[in-house]
């Protein structure tokens, strides 16, 4: 259980790594990934449960920003591993419930069925791929900065930013504890189920006094209600030829054909 803690503890620390980073992507501003990340993320999920031929092409996005930003596209498919699955079983019953003929490869019949869950599981892929990229490349601060900017409430982004820090701090908790126990029980595999009452108990009162300390430290640092976020850096022009530059190309691969283009420019 100890090393299963430690892996995510090491996991969330890769993370911050990886978003203190220095590529050009890494120096955007994070308004403007954030704006490109959810106009990206609107763009793949508006396409037709049938273009399957047309979402490809948003592939292209993560894929560049991947090489570019230095990120380990393996690293992204293991630290997802866990949601993956759940995405891809979005349209697993497509091919069951919708046998409507679409065209036939030799003697096999593809259906509509199978090509719309195979473009949820796409969409699903793409967008937690966009997700991914926007956190290890930009500081959590910075994300919350461009939350504030576009005046999402304040609670709500303190929020997410001390739950994203003290997610660390309780599994800390809970390694000590589990270490504890296994001292006290050699031999034994895991906590018994005897011992979860207590277990929990002991952990919500240690968490109760950490998210004290980290109360009072926040006052000495001047917290009164607003969360005084990392310093954003402005907008600069690169910043907006980016985001202007990445919205058209989403643009011109949600509404136009872009694979009857090219076969048409193949044939000529």
């Amino acid at each position: 259980m100890n090393d299963k803690i430690e892996r995510s503890i090491r996991d969330l620390r890769e993370m911050d790594e990886l978003a203190s980073g220095d590529s050009p992507i890494h120096r955007i501003c994070a308004g403007a990934k954030l704006l490109v990340t959810v106009a990206y993320i609107a763009a793949v999920v508006s396409f037709d449960k049938l273009n399957m031929s047309g979402l490809i092409f948003m592939v292209f996005y993560p894929v560049i920003l991947f090489a570019v930003s230095g990120s380990a596209m393996s690293a992204c498919f293991y630290k997802l591993r866990f949601v993956l699955p759940l995405v891809c079983a979005v349209g697993i019953f497509n091919p069951i419930l919708d046998r409507t003929p679409a065209f036939a490869v030799g003697s096999f019949v593809v259906t509509t069925g199978m090509i719309s869950m195979v473009t949820l599981m796409m969409k699903g892929v793409f967008c937690l791929m966009a997700s991914y990229l926007l956190m290890a490349t930009t500081r959590i601060e910075a994300v919350c900065g461009a939350l504030r900017a576009i005046h999402v409430p304040g609670e709500l982004v303190t929020l997410l930013l001390l739950t994203y820090r003290y997610a660390a701090v309780m599994a800390e908790e809970v390694a000590v504890m589990s270490e504890a126990y296994r001292l006290r029980a050699p031999g034994q595999k895991g906590i018994h189920y005897s011992a979860w009452g207590s277990f929990l108990g002991q952990l919500l009162l240690r968490s109760m006094d950490r998210a004290e300390e980290l109360y009072a430290s926040m006052l000495l640092r001047g917290y009164h209600g607003e969360f005084y976020y990392a310093q954003q850096k402005g907008w600069a022009l690169s910043d907006g030829i980016y985001a202007a530059v990445c919205c058209a190309l989403f643009l011109l691969t949600r509404f136009m054909n872009l694979t009857q283009l090219m076969g048409a420019a193949v044939v000529r």
